[in-house]
């Protein structure tokens, strides 16, 4: 019996005017964040800033908020979905390892352009230059925000590429544009969620073949968990000391792979002896199994929160600090000093955009497209590391988010697939018993369940050189099994949302572009006048 409650006309409105009353108070406190920022520019910077240096730090700190808002997904959304953490706990846990990456590790200096879109040297003067990194920082900002307003998760790279270059071909026409370099940032959005999906993909097909497909799921996963955390804690400390740690410790790739294996080879005997303590308590099932993985997923979750703190930041910072060093010596500079205040700017402004605005993009990447359990989003965060440390030994230009998202995308097709031809083969069987002889399905059935995958196969032969040799009247024609496949055909993965996010990453670069042009041109008629 349903206890529903019905929702009536007055709840409805009040639950309206509530959400209405969140939303304004989130954007009151973003607003907020930005008139600190104002202040601090305007009365604490002794005298040393400027009408242009106020609105460049005011873009800088929208950005981070932005970047904060949707890209922080990617590393906690997986853990929030398959509730390892809370939302609440995913957002603190966040904020601490992102704001920690970006002050610690962020470096002290960064290239002026970001990753050579454009050529400086073909900028009129350096004042045409300050306008071209705002233009690309206001615009930036703005895609950002619309795509965190419908929960599309994008790159924030490729949001302020697309930036650079518009605001480059509105100062200085298209001969400015490194070609090359765009070319392959287009190559990266096939490139990116492929290898993404791919490998997680492979990681959760792994995990059922040796794991959950076996009877005895407790023992198999006493011998095979430990290694696969420690492939993990592999991956994330290599990760970590190349992404995440280079500018404090530069550390070469063969390096930092053997400190990884050295991390790696402590937790496998570590994760061994704490696995084998808890067998006896662990109930042989998927459930049951997934509780192994949950810690791993913390760590997780933290190590890529702070390698992105770490890098990410340079997205929002790296145009005001080039617009600083501008101000400060009226030349355009091949590598700008960050300045900490610049520094902090960006990392606070990523913690505020990500408790304010955060978790609707965490809801999409989480829980969203496709169902996450803990198994699943160790896949995707195997995926994201090893594609990250693959790509750039290979000297791929890739989207982070692109692999993160791709990754949610192929585990969520690998079950459907999965599904799909499970249900597949129970219609065959079904429609290998004539009608009527219900106890000889339920005992095959039985035996199929808890049979292993090569039992299986096996026992599927054997059926259906059974039926070759029994075909008559009673069974269902080969048109009539199609019918029934289709029919049991699974969709696990929202359709609708992937092509949405595939539709925005698409669009990402010209839309960034064609902004930050019209915000040049805005930009450059309000300062001249």
């Amino acid at each position: 019996m349903s206890h529903d409650v019905p929702v009536t006309p007055a709840k409805a409105k009040a639950a309206s005017a509530g959400g209405w009353l969140d939303t304004l108070a989130r954007l009151g406190l973003g607003l907020l964040f930005i008139l600190g920022t104002i202040a601090y520019v305007v009365w604490f910077r002794d005298g040393q800033s400027s009408p242009v240096l106020v609105v460049a730090a005011v873009f800088g700190a929208y950005m981070a908020m932005n970047i904060g808002a949707n890209d922080v997904a990617n590393n906690v959304g997986p853990a929030v979905g398959s509730k390892v953490l809370t939302l609440g706990g995913a957002l603190v846990l966040a904020a601490i390892f992102e704001a920690a990456g970006a002050v610690i590790a962020g470096g002290d200096v960064v290239g002026t352009i970001r990753s050579g879109i454009i050529n400086p040297d073909l900028i009129a003067d350096s004042q045409t230059f300050v306008w071209a990194m705002m233009a690309a920082l206001l615009a930036a900002a703005l895609w950002l925000n619309l795509a965190s307003a419908v929960g599309a998760p994008i790159s924030t790279t490729h949001s302020i590429v697309g930036g650079v270059m518009g605001a480059g071909i509105a100062a200085s026409g298209l001969a400015v544009v490194n070609w090359d370099v765009m070319t392959g940032i287009a190559l990266s959005w096939l490139v990116s969620p492929l290898m993404g999906a791919g490998i997680a993909a492979g990681f959760l097909y792994l995990i059922k073949r040796t794991i959950t497909y076996r009877q005895d799921m407790v023992a198999a996963a006493h011998s095979r968990v430990p290694a696969l955390v420690a492939l993990m804690a592999w991956a994330f400390a290599t990760y970590l000391l190349l992404k995440g740690l280079n500018k404090l410790v530069p550390v070469g790739f063969g390096a930092a792979v053997l400190a990884g294996l050295g991390v790696a080879v402590v937790v496998y005997f570590g994760s061994k002896t704490t696995i084998a303590r808890r067998s006896g308590e662990l109930e042989n099932s998927k459930a049951g199994i997934n509780r192994l993985f949950g810690l791993p997923l913390i760590f997780a979750a933290a190590m890529l929160s702070f390698a992105h703190g770490s890098n990410d930041v340079a997205n929002a910072i790296g145009p005001l600090a080039a617009i600083v060093d501008v101000v400060s010596n009226t030349v355009v500079s091949e590598k700008a000093p960050i300045p900490f205040w610049v520094m902090a700017l960006g990392a606070l402004g990523i913690v505020v955009g990500l408790a304010l605005f955060g978790p609707r993009v965490i809801r999409t990447v989480g829980s969203e497209i496709t169902e996450l359990d803990p198994m699943r989003a160790y896949c995707i965060a195997m995926a994201a590391t090893l594609t990250v440390i693959l790509a750039s030994q290979l000297g791929l230009p890739i989207s982070t988010t692109h692999v993160a998202v791709g990754a949610v995308f192929g585990v969520g097709f690998l079950r459907e697939y999965l599904k799909t031809n499970y249900s597949r083969i129970v219609e065959d069987i079904k429609s290998h018993h004539p009608d009527g002889d219900q106890p000889a399905l339920d005992e095959f059935m039985a035996r199929f369940s808890a049979a292993t995958i090569e039992q299986r196969g096996q026992m599927l032969a054997e059926l259906k050189l059974d039926f070759k040799r029994r075909q008559g009247p009673d069974y269902l024609v080969k048109s009539d099994r199609k019918l029934l496949r289709k029919q049991h055909r699974k969709e696990l993965v929202k359709r609708s949302l992937v092509l949405r996010i595939i539709a925005t990453w698409i669009i990402t670069v010209p839309a960034s572009a064609l902004l930050a042009a019209l915000s040049f041109y805005m930009l450059r008629g309000m300062l001249l006048t």
